[in-house]
């Protein structure tokens, strides 16, 4: 924990050269030399008079407080527990200040990204691993990779934003101390506010003038847990209130004066260009303004987002067919043929001698599959873009705000500089606003409508067409078992490239394996004393991208599903065996503790089952107990239990928030949903093609968030991948029908 304190620190000091009223200071003149552009704090062009930045997070200026979320919120609550973060430090109260989405720049660099990029397993904090990891920051740095997702936020900003903070209110009784006279030891902060001994106080906002003009408190400490006010307390989100009352406003609510909308018609086979079109009848139709050709379809503008989809939909286009099989069988026939050395990925671990250890004992072979999903935000793709003659302005929700200026740049032929970006509130993402088919439109269209604000919605069922959904796999593992014990697993997967596909669509292709399609493959904490994990990639099929938990989304089903065919077979039950064979001391913690919260006794008959599954995603170890009840209309699954150790719970309510959220979303997309392909194009265009989990099926999900983690760990992703296996697990035990593909509804019936 002290390396990764010093490294935290460090990457806190590369982005915190505070500037105020034009003098830099920061005594960091060795670090900015090698990293300037990381040295700048963005804050300092756009301060008013007598204002202050002391860092990226942090601007005062004499009427306001204005926090910066350096990740997007999209709808994650991220939004809320980053300035509550440096809130905590300052003594501020949630209504004390604003909150302002940041912009593009190195300076937001995630740190959070180390451990996940770094190639040793999440438990590994061997000196060699954390040496690895101290690289890839040191790398993150010098990219200046600026992202949200990963569940890297809280990782990421857990110990810089608190950092942040307390500079902020030392710095600021430093000011106090100055006008007062009053030694700063003999100050104290509370509600905004410097407070002197005899009781009177001076508002932050009322220094922010002084606070510019001294050296700020750069070796301010942040408060131990024990005294915090706010975190690791239940607290309401501070967006509550107003997405309950509708008065929040997401990108899809943004309104400027004198704008046009536009909606779209694109290929269908994704990226393949249009080879004509006929939009005589659109030409006609009320409020169309204007027809535009684009790189690879139509776009209507018009009055309204109604008109604009309306006139769009009778638009005739003929297609170029797509670079990908037409039909969804020949995708699965890819897949099949792709399990040969041509098409390695990486041997990610071997352990002992896989085949003499699978001459031993028992032989157990299974093949699993997962489906494309799509990711369907309830809130489609939008974006409002303007272009004039000085470069082009954009607001959209987004996860890489330096990759939107690149893409919508790239797009136009401007310079990434002369894009600005400006970050808006989301309705969800899970992995599809990371990707960037709004922004390169938009900005195509806009730079045809120049000068003239553009707004843009995807119709629902573009959404879903044009959407990059999450990988398609199959997994072939092989494994033996030999006097009650597992003596040997051969994991092998072959699958589509998600993060391969989503770096070279942002400009940073990569030839190394892709290493989601080891998550959940490899860091597998079993003793099993041989073993084996490989991945192949396969070519050719539909691109695929980061889907919620990313590749543990799929492997995550495939591993754990085999290892528990294999306790099986060996005899086992399935809770005291993974508990028994578990490596890791807090890791074998999360699953005592999911077995004594589900009181776990062995099988519990009469239709009834209960599964259990194990999955450390992005460093996060969750363990989920599943209980179904084999009923004449199908399967009922009636509660979950689940353990996540994260080192340090910051927001509880937010916390068990994410976890059920996760559970309910990785149990229904098990349970229903698919994206298949025919001609080319997606067949599931809305919801109702593609339904997640319904409330009446909703189980009740009890959970118990654990600190025994030596780092600070994410939860928006590791609940995911546990929920599917433990779901055909309890299936399995109260029916005794294994169940290996994706969706399960394809297979057995569900109340």
């Amino acid at each position: 924990m002290g390396h990764m304190q010093r490294l935290s620190r460090r990457a806190f000091v590369f982005g915190s050269a505070a500037v105020a009223g034009g003098v830099a200071f920061g005594a960091y003149g060795r670090v900015e030399a090698a990293a300037p552009a990381a040295g700048d704090n963005p804050l300092a062009a756009g301060l008013g008079p007598n204002s202050v930045s002391f860092n990226p997070w942090v601007e005062i200026s004499p009427e306001k407080i204005t926090l910066i979320a350096q990740h997007a919120d999209i709808g994650q609550g991220v939004g809320s527990v980053q300035p509550i973060m440096i809130a905590e430090e300052m003594d501020l109260d949630p209504g004390q200040f604003e909150i302002r989405f940041a912009g593009p720049s190195p300076a937001y660099f995630n740190t959070g990204f180390a451990d996940e990029f770094a190639p040793f397993v999440a438990a590994d904090q061997s000196p060699a691993a954390e040496e690895a990891r101290a690289k890839t920051l040191e790398w993150l740095r010098q990219s200046g990779l600026q992202m949200t997702g990963g569940s890297s936020t809280i990782p990421d900003t857990y110990e810089k934003l608190r950092v942040a903070g307390a500079v902020a209110r030392e710095t600021l009784k430093a000011a106090a101390a100055k006008r007062s006279g009053v030694a700063v030891a003999d100050l104290r902060t509370q509600s905004g506010h410097v407070i002197l001994p005899d009781g009177s106080k001076i508002a932050y906002v009322a220094l922010a003038a002084e606070a510019s003009k001294i050296p700020p408190v750069l070796d301010a400490q942040p408060r131990d847990p024990s005294k915090w006010r706010m975190l690791g307390k239940p607290m309401m989100r501070l967006d509550v209130r107003s997405k309950v009352m509708g008065e929040l406003k997401f990108g899809i609510d943004m309104k400027m004066d004198g704008m046009l909308y536009a909606s779209v018609k694109l290929n269908p086979a994704k990226g393949q260009p249009l080879k004509s079109y006929d939009a005589s009848k659109a030409r006609v139709m009320p409020g169309v303004k204007n027809i535009l050709e684009i790189k690879n379809g139509v776009a209507v503008i018009a009055t309204n987002s109604w008109y604009a989809m309306k006139a769009v939909d009778a638009i005739a286009c003929e297609w170029a067919p797509s670079a990908y099989p037409a039909e969804q069988a020949d995708h699965w026939k890819v897949l099949e043929s792709s399990f040969k050395p041509e098409f390695l990925g990486k041997e990610w671990r071997k352990i002992g001698d896989i085949e003499a250890g699978l001459k031993a004992g028992t032989r157990v072979e299974a093949e699993y599959r997962a489906p494309y999903v799509a990711h369907q935000p309830l809130e489609p793709l939008n974006g409002i873009g303007l272009v004039t003659d000085k470069g082009m302005e954009i607001w959209v929700g987004h996860q890489s705000p330096r990759f939107v200026q690149y893409v919508a740049a790239t797009a136009i032929g401007l310079k990434p500089e002369q894009v600005t970006f400006h970050n808006q509130w989301t309705g969800g993402s899970f992995g599809h606003r990371l990707e960037y088919e709004n922004v390169r439109v938009l900005a195509e269209i806009a730079n045809q409508m120049k000068g003239t604000p553009i707004k843009l919605v995807f119709s629902r069922e573009e959404d879903f067409l044009q959407d990059i959904p999450r990988q398609i796999a199959i997994a072939r593992h092989r494994g033996s078992v030999d006097k009650s014990k597992i003596v040997a697993a051969d994991l092998q997967l072959a699958s589509t490239a998600p993060l391969k596909g989503l770096l070279e669509r942002s400009g940073t292709p990569s030839k190394d394996p892709d290493g989601q399609l080891a998550a959940g493959l490899w860091n597998v904490y079993y003793d099993i004393p041989n073993f084996r994990a490989t991945s192949y990639e396969a070519r050719g099929l539909s691109p695929s991208t980061t889907w919620r938990s990313v590749g543990a989304s799929t492997s995550g089903f495939f591993t754990e599903s085999f290892i528990d065919e294999l306790i099986h077979a060996a005899g086992l039950d399935p809770m005291k065996a993974r508990i028994a064979m578990c490596t890791v001391p807090h890791y074998r913690k999360v699953l005592e503790t999911v077995a004594e919260m589900s009181d776990w006794k062995g099988p519990l008959g009469n239709g009834r089952g209960r599964g259990v599954a194990f999955v450390e995603s992005f460093g996060t170890p969750t363990a989920e107990v599943v209980e179904v009840t084999a009923t004449p209309e199908g399967i009922r699954i009636d509660k979950v239990w689940v353990a996540v150790d994260v080192g340090k719970v910051v927001d509880p309510v937010n916390f068990e928030n994410q976890v059920q959220g996760g559970v309910i979303w990785g149990l229904g997309h098990a349970i229903n949903c698919e994206l298949t392909y025919a001609k080319g194009a997606v067949q599931q265009t809305n919801y109702n093609h593609h339904e997640a989990m319904r409330i009446y099926q909703c189980p009740v999900i009890e959970v118990r968030g654990l600190e025994n983690d030596p780092k600070v760990r994410g939860v928006g992703e590791p609940p995911v991948p546990p929920a599917a296996p433990a779901l055909a697990n309890a299936i399995f035990a109260a029916t005794g029908k294994r169940i290996r593909e994706m969706p399960f509804n394809k297979f057995i019936d569900f109340v």
